[in-house]
């Protein structure tokens, strides 16, 4: 892979960053509506399962019988601290808070932490549950707060995923789990008008275009992934690093209202 680079110039960045922002900020109200949705179905118990089925050692208490029955009650993580970036309207909030973990979302766009803090509230979460706005490339948290960072469908929209993984580990305290749920969305960005992609269906071909101009604005477009990002977290420090290309597969059964065409991996690192 030779040296970890970024996007050279400061002022792409900021356009693409500006561009991904307003991007999402529009979104924010339907995206809500789909989360709504998704935390009442079956795919939020499927959730549950694989992130805590990865989640640090010693830290859940009886869950894989549990959740394999889609008997959530009643099960409780012990003091687990999971910081979720890219939170988008807080469906990680909502099912991780349920179980009773503290965790936090962050988002860079403004009205979806405020979707996410409404559907915090909703739930009655905000004891276990927030979300802030904050850049996923340069966090505000001390060195070492979480235990476990995850992140879904984020990566892809970074300008520079190098320095935001950098800030990940740095987050995570030792022998902390990170993991990423993504897709190659930028070589599939001609799916997002095709019949099959259902999770697309109610977006206006307006920002359906303006998607796929953003997704070749980004250099992470160009790259083979999950195995670029397995070589960039070595080179960082993290240990123990796999991935899953047929993770999406255990989520997406249905060909459903959440259904996309690209398929999600997932990648697990340990500090």
């Amino acid at each position: 892979m030779g040296q970890l680079k970024d996007i050279p110039f400061e002022e792409e960045s900021l356009e693409i960053k500006d561009r991904v922002k307003k991007y999402w900020n529009n979104r924010a109200e339907g995206f809500y509506e789909m989360r709504c949705h998704e935390i009442e179905s079956i795919k939020a118990s499927r959730w549950q399962k694989e992130i805590m089925n990865n989640a640090p050692s010693g830290n859940i208490k009886d869950l894989n019988n549990k959740t394999e029955n889609n008997d959530t009650k009643n099960i409780q993580p012990e003091t687990l601290k999971i910081l979720d970036i890219g939170c988008g309207a807080g469906f990680f909030e909502i099912i991780l808070g349920k179980l009773g973990a503290d965790i936090t979302g962050i988002d860079l766009t403004e009205n979806m932490v405020s979707k996410a803090c409404e559907m915090i509230k909703h739930y009655g979460l905000n004891e276990k549950a927030r979300a802030l706005q904050m850049d996923a490339e340069n966090l505000s948290f001390a060195d070492e707060s979480f235990d476990m960072i995850i992140t879904r469908n984020l990566t892809w929209t970074l300008p520079h995923p190098i320095e935001a993984y950098g800030e990940w580990k740095r987050v995570l305290k030792k022998g902390g789990v990170l993991l990423n749920f993504d897709a190659e969305y930028a070589k599939g960005a001609h799916n997002l008008k095709q019949p099959e992609n259902l999770a697309h269906r109610l977006i206006s071909d307006e920002l359906k275009d303006e998607c796929h101009e953003i997704y070749h604005m980004l250099t992470i477009s160009n790259l083979s992934r999950p195995d670029w990002d397995k070589e960039v977290l070595r080179k960082l420090g993290f240990t123990s690093i796999e991935t899953d290309p047929g993770f999406g597969s255990r989520i997406y059964i249905e060909q459903d209202e959440f259904y996309i065409p690209d398929k999600m991996f997932m990648i697990k690192a340990i500090k």
